[in-house]
């Protein structure tokens, strides 16, 4: 995900929230709610950086709501607060939508990764007719068959026994031999 995309649209945001205010308050009597309203910010732009599922997201709205709190005795716009709140609060949904899209993955890699690929078989090891060399994830591996092998045969690996993979005919039932 583009974070910098992200920082820019919630600095939009929030600009757009502040200029739709009828008056901005600039010097406010309590520090404490803007120092809590721009860690809350800050904690939001975060979020979009880090891969953390939407903990540091739910401080920062936190943050932003109880210092938004602290103000609301204050002159500050209730529409600033409402809106900045939104705007977090969607920000936060987003980001964590868009993290549990990419969390599901395949395996692509290891035992995992091989067990029940289908490729073809590349060539037969001279005098075994159940032995032969196939093409797989970029690598050539050495495979072994309880039937014979012909070069072309699709097969399905079953098995791996430290460097060889056991393969059986890509037709047969994935359970293998």
């Amino acid at each position: 995900m583009n974070t910098r995309c992200c920082a820019v649209a919630l600095l939009l945001a929030l600009s757009g929230s502040v200029f739709a205010t009828d008056t901005v308050v600039l010097l406010v009597p309590n520090p404490i709610g803007i120092w809590l309203i721009t860690f809350g910010i800050a904690f939001l732009i975060a979020e979009a950086a880090l891969p953390n599922y939407g903990v540091i997201g739910l401080g920062g709205i936190i943050m932003f709501v109880i210092g938004a709190v602290i103000l609301s005795n204050t002159d500050v716009p209730v529409p600033l607060m409402i809106g900045l709140g939104l705007v977090s609060a969607l920000l936060l949904i987003y980001l964590v939508i868009h993290a549990l899209k990419t969390r599901p993955r395949h395996t692509v890699s290891g035992d995992a990764g091989l067990l029940g690929s289908v490729t073809a078989v590349t060539s037969l090891q001279a005098g075994n007719a159940c032995g032969g060399w196939i093409h797989l994830q970029g690598e050539r591996w050495q495979v072994l068959s309880a039937t014979p092998l012909q070069p072309g045969q699709r097969v399905r690996v079953v098995g791996r026994k430290g460097l060889l993979l056991q393969v059986a005919a890509a037709d047969a039932a994935p359970g293998g031999e």
